[in-house]
């Protein structure tokens, strides 16, 4: 995008004279009539054309490569802290430790086949028709051993009590 009201894009704009803006603001035009000659003139606007133009480039270069966090959430930039990472990573190893410690419940109670089509129906996501297709079964018998395996574990739990830490 273009400032329109750069030093480049003033002098620019008007072929009859050299503009340039001071350190307060305020534009100041010098007309060929300011100048000994048409060749000085020329000179200088030429100079002046170029010189505008390297800093404007210059300017671009770093406005096009960089972004504003001005313009973005607070949450885009943000770091978590190494205590906040830490606690997360051991939220998550505890997290793993139970599910272990569940699935070694779950098999001291269940039978081997109870577990697997337990597995396969709520951990891989399978129905009950693909379990016994895969296990070349009939769907009830599917269906009852998952039952089955249901109501063991509730008893369990009844039993033992839920030890979530």
């Amino acid at each position: 995008m273009i400032n329109t009201m750069s030093d480049y894009a003033l002098n620019k704009k008007d072929a009859e004279a050299i503009i340039y803006m001071d350190a307060e603001g305020n534009i100041t035009r010098l007309s060929r009539d300011s100048f000994s000659s048409e060749e000085e003139f020329l000179y200088w606007k030429t100079w002046s054309d170029a010189n505008y133009h390297a800093i404007e480039n210059g300017n671009h270069l770093y406005s096009n490569h960089t972004l504003s966090l001005h313009l973005l959430p607070e949450r885009a930039y943000a770091v978590p802290s190494v205590a906040t990472l830490f606690e997360a990573a051991q939220e998550q190893g505890m997290q793993q430790l139970c599910t272990q410690n569940y699935l070694y419940q779950m098999r001291a109670v269940l039978t081997e086949t109870q577990y697997r089509r337990l597995c396969l129906y709520y951990i891989s996501g399978l129905t009950v028709r693909d379990i016994a297709h895969r296990e070349t079964v009939s769907f009830q018998c599917v269906h009852r051993s998952i039952q089955g395996a249901q109501k063991k574990l509730s008893k369990y739990i009844k039993k033992v009590g839920d030890n979530t830490p």
